[in-house]
């Protein structure tokens, strides 16, 4: 937990409140504190589709999805064996994908703004019963996107006291201008 003083709630901490203030009902004559959010309509386009009929629409450009790279070999069993910190860690258990996203990619922005090299992300391994976790499926996807390639330089699963295929090792790219 944080210190009353302290203004700011962990990832952790913020994460368990939202996990108990959506799991309460509210009093009889009362609202919700977290009301069902409203749906958005798409506004109309600008400009009529039908004055540009005559002209081709541009050719289907096949959208691939580059995958992060394997952490090598040294650094992976350095991080294993305990000679190399892991100096941040996030735990996704229980999140919906929305979440967890939002989270993850918070996470590592801000560990990347500090400096930090190698971070340790549980995504959890699901229920056997359920087939694979959705986030053990997702995570290493989303971190191939461009949101997340831009401070994550390689990923690999965990040896098995720190999750192993439950969560994920990731190493960050340096800060331009930064050696160590």
């Amino acid at each position: 937990m944080t210190n009353r003083r302290d203004k700011t709630l962990s990832d952790d901490d913020r994460i368990l409140w939202n996990k108990v203030a959506r799991s309460t009902v509210p009093l009889k004559g009362t609202a919700p504190l977290f009301p069902e959010p409203a749906s958005i309509e798409p506004e109309p386009p600008l400009v009529s589709s039908a004055l540009f009929s005559d002209i081709a629409p541009p050719p289907l450009v096949r959208k691939e999805h580059k995958v992060a790279r394997s952490l090598d070999r040294p650094t992976h069993t350095k991080l294993a064996k305990g000679r190399l910190d892991i100096d941040a860690k996030v735990d996704l258990h229980g999140l919906t994908q929305h979440e967890a996203h939002g989270l993850l990619l918070s996470f590592l922005h801000r560990a990347h703004a500090s400096g930090l090299r190698h971070v340790l992300v549980v995504t959890g391994k699901g229920s056997t019963a359920k087939g694979d976790g959705v986030l053990r499926r997702v995570v290493p996807e989303w971190l191939a996107t461009p949101a997340f390639r831009s401070v994550v330089g390689s990923h690999d699963n965990a040896a098995r006291h720190h999750g192993g295929s439950g969560a994920l090792y990731i190493r960050l790219r340096r800060l331009s201008g930064a050696r160590s």
